[in-house]
């Protein structure tokens, strides 16, 4: 008879245990449901595309609208701010953004892009080229927009100081037993000193 009691309170904490973990896992589902609204009205505000390639041709659009409004300025002096940059840019129409690039360790390069709030400024801004800021005359060109994919194919330079490889040479042999004439197993090449 113990045992029956036993067998009776171990399937009614099994009951119990059972109906709290469904309990769980129903408020676990409002929850998840709950957050997918959310995202949805997330993206729907953020006018996001969930297509990725559509999304690629989107930013690729817009990086050429923005590019279209931007010029490139080379020979930047290297202590100039953006904000000087700014002001040299300025009579040509409103800035949006100066951006002086810098190396890894925060020196600048010397050059600069210039954004603009109207397409129109980039004419105005293409007649300050080979105008002079902080005493160096800059190169103002309109900037282009990269393709992703298409790198500039740049075959290497010959080092002058290195000399050329020649055809592969065997290893130095010695004679068996010290006797004899040593082999010539090397060909002569006009940098060898066999030659």
């Amino acid at each position: 008879m113990e045992g029956d009691d036993v067998d009776m309170a171990a399937a009614e904490s099994t009951e119990a245990d059972l109906d709290d973990m469904k309990r769980r896992l129903k408020e676990m589902e409002e929850e998840a449901a709950a957050l997918r609204e959310m995202q949805a009205k997330v993206e729907k505000e953020m006018g996001s595309v969930q297509d990725p390639a559509a999304g690629a041709t989107a930013s690729q659009a817009n990086r050429e609208e923005v590019d279209s409004r931007s010029v490139f300025v080379g020979n930047v002096d290297y202590s100039c701010t953006p904000e000087e940059v700014q002001q040299h840019f300025q009579s040509c129409g409103t800035v949006n953004r100066v951006t002086i690039r810098t190396d890894k360790f925060g020196q600048p390069k010397g050059y600069a892009y210039v954004e603009f709030v109207e397409a129109e400024a980039v004419q105005e801004a293409l007649s300050l080229n080979e105008s002079e800021l902080h005493g160096r005359q800059l190169k103002v060109t309109a900037k282009r927009t990269n393709i992703p994919g298409m790198k500039q194919y740049r075959p290497r330079r010959s080092n002058p100081f290195m000399r050329p490889r020649g055809p592969f040479m065997a290893p130095y042999f010695f004679a068996p037993y010290g006797y004899g004439k040593v082999p010539r197993l090397r060909m002569a090449t006009r940098y060898s000193p066999y030659y």
